[in-house]
């Protein structure tokens, strides 16, 4: 099907940056660039029709901001903001062919679970937006310069929830090849594209030479239209310019052409001039991509999973024959199924069964609250297990990453109930070959009924590859002839129809003894016949090794790595029994792990045999610090650094509450002041290290943002702190960085000043009088602690 933004006849070109445009034509710091719109049209329109004169087919209106949060207090509307910039924007390309993109930034604030902004509430900011910019008459959407998948997901559902536009995401990567949240680059690409995307990108952050070997993983994850929106290179702090030129940008563009990239344009730090070197730099080219080779992803924003033989689901979190699960679901005690799926996560499961399915609780709410809080606490990919369409889409809707949706049978319609959410939230689903007739017992008749689903499956729009088939395991007790056609069953739909396959394992020895034993032994069988995805319980020491050993035999784990680091220096197969589930965690494991509840009742039993002082600097603040050692290494992530400082949180509350039981004052260190300097609205980065620091237990007074030099003077003045914490993102508002820490010293305040934001380097620090560069949140917890410990 032809692409609704770009045909292959040629490489697209892009625009380049608005802000620093706007900087340039006299935009202040601190002023909201949207408005310009508004109040200065004329200004806009130009810098518009200077992209488009310099080569752009596709211009984006300037609206970065416009949303209902940012522009709170500006005296305008998002309609009228909004309106304002699409007529910029037509006004400019009048006489031209080229094409208008709304573009929508990050809402400036974190959605839930590493923040506070519900789903549904960032749904309707982006909707606000989408819904006055199509109104407007904009070509198509444009979300960019995003972090946070779960927000790309709500802006992609927003767009298509309330227009027929075509819609393009970008995300913003960092060296490491993920976002500042974790996200993975195959993670946005294969959920951007489950969710209808219509091209996906990447900008900002980096230069050209950088991100082009993000962008290559990018064209190898999805078949969509792939395109890059680079800075100018790395920005000077000292001046705010960026190291490349127009000619280097070129050149450096230049070999994105081997990708087969749909368009290109830039980001910050670019202007008409770099457009016009990119225009003639693709003239007269053509993509020439690489014939993309479907693969079954699966994915949280942190992992994707590639399905192979022997991808592990596990199988603990469902109430069926479970009392200890059931008592938990029906008391709403999440946190026993986060220590299911952890122990899980630990036990070596690649993606966890999440079914919350009983009768006497609202399993629709529950399966929302459980797949919000398990994916706070671990990076796998979620199977949503229900009959009922309502629970799936509940789940569906919050779900960050792409999930599978267990299950549809071959009956017409349970088909047409559920393919239609997967379609819409882009997931991938598991088939069982059953109807109303109950489940065939000759091989034969299950593949005709695989087939049907499949036939169903591609007629909604769900590709091949995202259709997983259940042959259904038998129980060998009652039907010893049905488990042989199961294992056919298997073969023939993977060999035939060339599906992915999935079993229930353990239901093979429902009602006879020792059942580990039958069930390690039909799961070895079932894997040789063809099982991808064995749902099991990943506990079971044996089930793990056989197929850890499947893997060394199918050669997957190349030079038997995985099963060396888990079964090295032994020198005979260990007696095990499997793990208990919900056995008691130790605080500084439930810390690391980011299990609340588990951490405040570790705290508790542990304050009655030590000293609370003990506890916190022998226990807590080291497990706070091998959460941030992980962070710093790349090995955890922000969700699991906001979820361990929580957790600690809650831990150091016991410990204050036992410590006022002695007559003791329970104050915290500190005080430290912190702030986003004046011009800056940017302030993710400075809550988080808020967040941090109050967890390794200090007290923090956050100014918030866009805070004057003389209101941080009075602050740390006034509280008396000796510790001051500055943030900036932007280098326009570096200079204000500077003036605050002038007027510190020309005040006599007697503290330390750290400094942070993604444009600072150690150097320019240094420079402008800071005492301290931290790069991340750890780092300003290292700072304090050198100044208050």
């Amino acid at each position: 099907m032809p692409n609704k933004l770009f045909d292959e006849s040629r490489v697209w070109i892009l625009d380049g940056a608005m802000g620093t445009m706007l900087q340039q034509a006299g935009l202040a710091p601190g002023e909201i660039p949207d408005v310009w719109s508004v109040t200065h049209p004329e200004v806009v329109t130009g810098i518009h029709k200077a992209y488009l004169e310099a080569g752009s087919n596709f211009i984006s209106t300037n609206t970065f901001g416009a949303n209902g949060k940012k522009l709170a207090g500006c005296g305008y509307t998002v309609a009228q903001v909004v309106t304002a910039a699409v007529q910029c924007a037509k006004k400019a390309a009048e006489g031209t062919d080229a094409k208008i993109l709304l573009d929508i930034g990050p809402l400036g604030e974190m959605l839930q679970p590493m923040g506070t902004l519900p789903f549904e509430q960032a749904c309707d900011l982006f909707k606000e937006v989408v819904a006055a910019g199509a109104a407007a008459g904009a070509d198509a959407v444009y979300f960019e310069t995003m972090t946070d998948l779960l927000e790309v997901k709500a802006g992609i559902l927003a767009a298509k929830e309330t227009c027929e536009l075509p819609v393009m995401a970008s995300m913003t990567f960092e060296s490491t090849g993920r976002t500042f949240t974790g996200c993975q680059v195959e993670s946005f690409a294969v959920t951007a594209q489950g969710l209808g995307a219509d091209a996906v990108g990447i900008n900002c952050s980096l230069g050209p030479a950088e991100i082009m070997p993000l962008v290559e993983r990018l064209c190898a994850a999805c078949r969509l239209p792939v395109f890059a929106k680079p800075n100018a290179g790395l920005p000077d702090p000292a001046t705010g310019l960026y190291d490349l030129h127009p000619a280097d940008f070129r050149e450096q563009m230049d070999q994105y052409k081997r990708l087969g990239v749909a368009a290109v344009g830039g980001c910050c730090g670019t202007s008409p001039a770099y457009l016009k070197e990119l225009a003639e730099c693709f003239a007269g080219c053509a993509p020439k991509r690489a014939a993309y080779q479907p693969e079954s992803w699966v994915c949280s924003a942190m992992q994707a999973v590639k399905v192979r033989p022997g991808t592990v689901i596990g199988e603990r979190i469902n109430p069926t024959g479970k009392k200890k699960m059931k008592e938990a679901l029906r008391a709403g005690d999440m946190d026993y199924l986060l220590g299911q799926a952890v122990e899980q996560a630990q036990a070596g499961a690649q993606i966890l069964d999440v079914n919350v399915g009983l009768p006497e609780i609202d399993e629709a709410e529950m399966m929302r609250r459980a797949v919000t809080a398990i994916q706070g606490v671990t990076e796998l990919p979620l199977q949503l297990d229900s009959t009922r369409p309502e629970v799936l889409e509940a789940g569906l809707r919050v779900y960050n990453g792409k999930p599978i949706v267990n299950s549809v049978n071959a009956e017409p319609a349970v088909l047409a109930a559920v393919l239609p959410l997967c379609k819409k939230y882009g997931a991938a689903v598991v088939g069982l070959t059953l109807n109303d007739s109950g489940i065939p017992a000759r091989a034969e008749d299950r593949v005709e009924m695989a087939r049907r689903i499949l036939d169903a499956a591609l007629a909604a729009g769900i590709p091949k590859e995202d259709v997983y088939i259940d042959c259904l395991t038998l129980t060998a007790s009652a039907q010893q002839q049905d488990v042989w056609d199961t294992l056919r069953a298997v073969r023939t739909v993977k060999e035939e129809l060339g599906l992915k396959t999935v079993l229930g394992v353990s239901n093979v020895s429902f009602g006879l003894p020792v059942r580990p034993q039958l069930n390690t032994a039909f799961l070895g069988m079932a894997l040789a016949h063809g099982l991808d995805l064995p749902i099991m319980n990943p506990n079971e020491p044996s089930m793990m090794a056989a197929v850890r050993s499947f893997r060394v035999f199918t050669a997957q784990d190349e030079g038997a790595a995985e099963y060396i680091a888990a079964y090295g220096g032994q020198t005979a197969a260990p007696v095990q029994t499997a793990a208990q589930p919900g056995a008691p965690v130790d605080l500084k494991d439930a810390v690391v792990l980011g299990l609340k509840a588990q951490a405040g009742e570790a705290a508790r039993l542990a304050l009655e045999t030590t000293d609370p002082q003990e506890l916190v600097n022998g226990v807590l603040i080291p497990a706070l610090d091998q959460v941030g050692d992980a962070f710093e290494k790349g090995t955890c992530f922000l969700p699991q650094l906001l979820q361990s400082a929580a957790a600690a949180q809650v831990a150091f509350d016991e410990v204050k509450t036992a410590i006022e039981k002695q007559g003791v004052s329970g104050e915290k260190k500190g005080p430290i002041v912190v702030a986003t300097v004046k011009g800056d609205i940017h302030d993710i980065g400075k809550n988080i290290v808020k967040v941090i620091l109050e967890n390794y237990g200090y007290r923090v007074i956050d100014l918030g943002r866009d805070v004057p030099p003389e209101a941080v003077v009075e602050a740390a003045s006034r509280h008396g702190a000796k510790l001051v914490g500055l943030s900036a993102l932007m280098t326009t508002t570096l200079p204000a960085m500077q003036q605050t820490i002038e007027a510190l010293r020309a005040a006599g305040v007697d503290c330390k000043i750290m400094v942070g934001g993604a444009v600072l380097t150690p150097d320019y620090a240094k420079m402008i009088g800071a005492d301290y560069y931290v790069k991340d949140a750890k780092c300003s917890a290292d700072v304090a602690r050198q100044i208050f410990d």
